[in-house]
């Protein structure tokens, strides 16, 4: 059996490696290819083009990138005609992904979305594209399976969401840990998540450390870590800071070390946080670390998309807890002053912190649920396994949800929209 795979962000790059893991114990003998990064290449996909470096968003950025994306389109149609896959699964990454599936459902190819795109929030006219090219969505969230019935997707299944299962199996740097604890450097700590995507890094990342600027001279022991994906966004937080630092009207900035690939230990060991959207919210919901959210958008891409945006919440904890628990600014201003002043907030008032601490403790023991990669894999293998075992005169459809689905205890679905700030 031969299962096309396709992930565009190095979250879904992640998602996509651990599925083909626990497809390989069902699916003994199964080969993997398609789109991705080094996560799936490692779990042993042979990779058509490494997607996760063209991690783009917004509609500028799309356009700028127009031609690779016709040909990747182009490039995976061949991929369905020549090498036949039995199975396309789409993690994530709407835009490209439709294209993905439509071509997929032309060559008669069943497709699975995996950690569907969060439709409800900002473009629900786009679940006709699910309900054309889709077979089953898996969904991530467990209000997601009711929304799509609602509007005539009836194989869509909660199957929780795969980040819980990294967290669950994650192992941190115990020396890290000990080097950089309260007590070896004394001062609390303040992590600052900029983002995964090299746009996120620009436009979130001097709004923070302005905040760190003013945050200093009230606590002028705390310690800044800014968390960088990798080596080439540390490089790039580095010239980010030392421009920020020569900005005339900016206060002066405090000491801010860079770190790649230390987030998990970065959020282990800080006291507040400051972090962009993104499923990294689940991450800093599970060590209950009192988070800012900031998403920070130029005025164009912001008047474009505000008609879109659907939902109460930019910020999957809150979108959970369906209350702000994680303050957070969808903005186009710099709101240093606001994040400074929750950061400076929950160092100096202990009851402050601890209401943040339990609202995010009480979330964590309501949600998170790890198994998600093994549940998605054995609902592909179920339908992949009863379609060839079909008579040829059956159709392939398939015919509803399995039997173990469970659907009990959803939140409330997002249903109104959320004011931006400008």
């Amino acid at each position: 059996m031969k299962i096309f795979v396709s992930a565009g962000e190095p979250s879904g790059d992640l998602h996509g490696a651990n599925l083909i893991e626990a497809l390989r114990v069902r699916l003994p003998g199964a080969t993997f290819l398609g789109y991705g990064g080094p996560r799936m290449a490692g779990a042993g996909a042979t990779l058509i083009y490494p997607l996760v470096n063209l991690a783009v968003m917004w509609f500028l950025q799309v356009f700028a990138n127009i031609a690779t994306f016709v040909w990747l389109i182009f490039r995976a149609d061949r991929c369905f005609r020549e090498d036949r896959p039995d199975a396309v699964i789409l993690i994530d990454y709407p835009g490209l992904h439709w294209w993905i599936a439509r071509r997929a459902k032309a060559r008669g190819i069943p497709v699975f979305y995996y950690v569907p795109p969060q439709l409800w929030a900002w473009a629900g006219w786009r679940v006709k594209k699910v309900r054309k090219f889709v077979d089953m969505v898996l969904c991530s969230l467990p209000f997601e399976p009711d929304w799509y019935r609602e509007r005539g997707v009836p194989n869509a299944e909660f199957v929780g969401h795969p980040y819980f299962d990294e967290l669950d199996e994650r192992e941190l740097d115990e020396g890290f840990l000990r080097d950089w604890s309260v007590e070896a450097r004394g001062g609390p700590l303040v992590a600052i998540l900029a983002g995964s995507r090299t746009q996120e890094v620009k436009r979130n990342l001097p709004i923070m450390l302005r905040a760190a600027a003013r945050l200093a001279v009230d606590h002028p022991t705390a310690r800044f870590a800014v968390a960088s994906l990798h080596e080439r966004h540390k490089g790039l937080a580095e010239q980010i800071i030392e421009a920020t630092g020569r900005e005339d009207d900016a206060p002066k900035l405090p000491a801010i070390e860079v770190h790649a690939g230390r987030t998990p230990e970065l959020i282990r060991m800080a006291d507040v946080a400051w972090s962009v959207s993104g499923s990294v919210s689940l991450e800093l919901m599970m060590e209950a670390l009192p988070t800012v959210i900031l998403y920070k958008l130029n005025a164009i891409d912001l008047f474009i998309a505000r008609p879109f945006i659907k939902a109460k919440f930019i910020t999957l904890v809150n979108l959970l807890a369906d209350a702000e628990i994680m303050p957070e600014y969808l903005t186009t201003r710099d709101v240093s002053v606001e994040l400074a002043a929750h950061a400076r907030t929950w160092l100096d008032d202990p009851i402050a912190r601890a209401r943040a601490t339990a609202n995010l403790a009480a979330l964590r023991l309501r949600v998170a649920r790890p198994g998600a990669s093994q549940r998605a894999a054995g609902r592909i293998a179920d339908w992949l396994e009863s379609r060839r075992s079909e008579p040829p005169s059956q159709s392939p459809a398939y015919h509803g949800p399995h039997p173990a689905a469970s659907h009990e205890g959803r939140p409330a679905g997002p249903s109104s929209r959320r004011d931006t700030t400008a």
